[in-house]
């Protein structure tokens, strides 16, 4: 069997484990992550890119191969209601550098992230190679075992940082549940063409009955159609000409193309889970992204929460492991930093679950826009908040550590 040994090993080559492999090999730490795909080509829900995400793309000097990426530009975010529009979000008005929202696939934000990691002699990143269990030694994590093309891998670490998702593998391994909440809806992903004369903003249209959330992607909307729990099963049974049907009389811009939603295989479900870790430590082993906390999908702030906590770590771990000298109490430190954070988000997230976007699921009849909606649109000045929550979020992070000639 083959032995890796290196400081840190990161689970999960997503944005929390490909930006923790960034950071911690940017100061100077020997990292590997493993990825158990062979690339980033995956049908991922989470294209946005958030402000606070873009101000840490400037902080690490990236800010012009960035911007050279395919990507779209999104100011302001719209709540429409029986065909009238109301202002929601403006992110234009955020105290900070980058004042919009970017759509761009997210392997190719993987892709960019790896690439820049790359240049860095501390990182290796170890594509279909997947962790399967823990190695431990005098009551602490010491390492994985993983099984890759070659066959079982064994990487021995001074730390492990799981962040392999919400159904983590390593989580379970290390003997952490966590608290889940609960979520009344589950969100129905996909595709459709965009055309020119299409409405300009991200918007979220209200029906009785139905929600659709559609994203400027450029070339395509992307559409999430948000159904009560389990709802999806009710929906297929009915056909797809009537899910066709559905998505036209909610958005009647997009009714001449839902042919192109040519099988169920088109549309994929996403079942919406809340729920976070009580504790994301052990001894040589913290959680972090989805693997600790996973968020729902209203604001589409996961992946900038994830993003958040691997710039967290970095900044309190970098000096303890290249002192030889990380103890537990630093690990705490992280979750301590990045709780609060989780909880005010999702304790939001759980709010606008239940008093509207499950209010106007179960609405049988035309309703009112909610005041909120209509308070906002009136007030722009209030149209900030909702931006920074999304873009921002609650205390976001900067990169602390310089990098390591």
């Amino acid at each position: 069997m083959d032995t890796v040994t290196t400081r840190l090993c990161v689970v999960g080559g997503g944005p929390a484990g490909m930006m923790a492999g960034l950071l911690f090999a940017r100061a100077g730490i020997a990292v590997t992550v493993l990825e158990k795909h062979a690339d980033f080509l995956r049908d991922f829900r989470g294209d946005t890119i958030h402000p606070s995400t873009l101000d840490l793309m400037d902080e690490l000097g990236f800010s012009e191969r960035f911007r050279a990426l395919p990507q779209r530009r999104v100011e302001t975010f719209s709540g429409v209601v029986a065909g009238r529009s109301y202002r929601v979000a403006d992110f234009s008005r955020l105290p900070t550098r980058n004042r919009f929202l970017s759509f761009m696939p997210q392997w190719d934000f993987l892709d960019f992230l790896a690439r820049e990691a790359g240049q860095y002699p501390e990182f290796r990143l170890i594509r279909r190679t997947e962790a399967r269990g823990l190695i431990e030694a005098d009551g602490r994590v010491v390492g994985v075992r993983a099984e890759g093309p070659d066959g079982p891998l064994e990487i021995r670490s001074d730390l492990v940082l799981c962040a392999d998702g919400r159904h983590s593998l390593m989580r379970a391994q290390a003997g952490f549940a966590p608290r889940t909440f609960g979520a009344p809806i589950d969100v129905m992903w996909f595709r459709l063409p965009r055309r020119d004369g299409d409405p300009e903003a991200a918007a979220g249209r209200f029906g009785p009955g139905r929600i659709l959330i559609t994203l400027d992607r450029g070339d395509t909307w992307q559409c999430a159609y948000v159904v009560p729990k389990g709802g999806d099963t009710a929906i297929r049974a009915k056909g797809l000409p009537a899910f066709r049907a559905a998505v036209g009389e909610i958005a009647p811009f997009l009714a001449d193309r839902t042919g192109e939603i040519a099988d169920w295989d088109a549309v994929k479900l996403l079942t919406v889970t809340v729920d976070r870790l009580e504790r994301w430590h052990r001894p040589g082993l913290l959680c972090i992204g989805d693997a600790a906390h996973a968020m729902s999908p209203v604001g589409g702030v996961g992946i900038n929460l994830a993003i958040q906590d691997a710039v967290a770590a970095a900044n309190i771990l970098v000096e303890p492991l290249r002192a030889g000298r990380l103890a537990e109490a630093d690990l705490a430190r992280v979750q301590a930093r990045r709780m609060f954070p989780v909880r005010v988000t999702q304790g939001l997230q759980r709010v606008i679950q239940s008093r509207v976007i499950a209010a106007s699921l179960e609405a049988d009849a035309p309703f009112r826009a909610p005041l909120a909606l209509r308070m906002l649109d009136r007030l722009p000045m209030l149209q900030a908040l909702p931006a920074r929550m999304i873009g921002m979020g609650v205390r976001p992070e900067h990169v602390r550590m310089p990098a390591r000639a």
